[in-house]
């Protein structure tokens, strides 16, 4: 892996402040800003990927609606009011 400098200014009180928090962590500054780096890059990978996700799932449901594979509301209530009667049966035994 090649090594980059990264290089930006700072208010020196909070670098001081941040320096002597990492050290009372047995860190070096470097250390928590290239795991923090590493976290955020991680971070909007995964949403980045939830979000593809997501749209596909919208997407597959538009095609499906849009196919007129439809279920209609009564039948989903009556599902689930069937759902909520045996969990009710359930916590009473």
């Amino acid at each position: 892996m090649t090594e980059a400098t990264f290089t930006f200014r700072v208010d020196n009180d909070l670098k001081t402040q941040f320096a002597e928090a990492a050290k009372s962590n047995d860190r070096t500054g470097a250390q928590l800003l290239r795991e923090f780096m590493r976290d955020f890059v991680s971070s909007k990978r995964a949403d980045a990927e939830y979000d593809a996700w997501f749209k596909r799932q919208v997407q597959a449901g538009l095609d499906s609606a849009n196919a007129g594979q439809l279920i209609s509301a009564e039948v989903v209530e009556a599902e689930f009011a069937a759902r909520r009667d045996a969990t009710r049966r359930k916590l009473r035994s």
